[in-house]
């Protein structure tokens, strides 16, 4: 019994350790540039994602279906209900669950001037907590991994 709640509280964490971005790891800066915000447009995107939860819900659907299906009968009718419970949640479980589901992602589109007159358009996620603004002075940090991270200089 304890092997199963300790399979439980596993299988529950799994979706919290896959975050979008690392923290804590420091990523070499190639260079950085420095500019003014020429123009701000939020935007969104829609993105497919893949439930990788539906196994999972499929099975939990056939096993709560073979539960209430041996409730009923005894003997072999009692098996044959177990098993026709056990296929009939595991298909409304398939069923009601999309195998993908749309996420929304918000971002901002920045149209960057930097010091040397060249002008770039970068797309990010939009963070809340650094909302751009016309002529705001930026920094465009470019990344070894192959990324650019705007912010606001300080």
């Amino acid at each position: 019994m304890k092997a199963i709640y300790i399979s439980i509280i596993f299988l529950l964490a799994i979706p919290f350790a896959n975050a979008d971005y690392e923290r804590n790891k420091a990523v070499p800066v190639e260079k950085v540039l420095f500019g003014q915000v020429l123009s701000v447009r939020n935007i969104t995107e829609q993105e497919l994602i893949q439930d990788k939860n539906q196994g999972w819900k499929t099975f939990g659907g056939a096993l709560i279906g073979g539960a209430i299906g041996n409730q009923f009968g005894s003997g072999s009718g009692r098996s044959i209900a177990t098993i026709l419970g056990a296929v009939i949640g595991g298909s409304i479980a398939h069923d009601r669950n999309p195998i993908y589901q749309e996420k929304t992602l918000l971002l901002v589109e920045l149209m960057i001037k930097v010091d040397n007159g060249d002008e770039y358009m970068v797309i990010q996620d939009l963070d809340h907590r650094m909302l751009f603004e016309r002529k705001d002075a930026v920094r465009m940090v470019y990344l070894a991994n192959g990324t650019v991270r705007i912010d606001k200089q300080m």
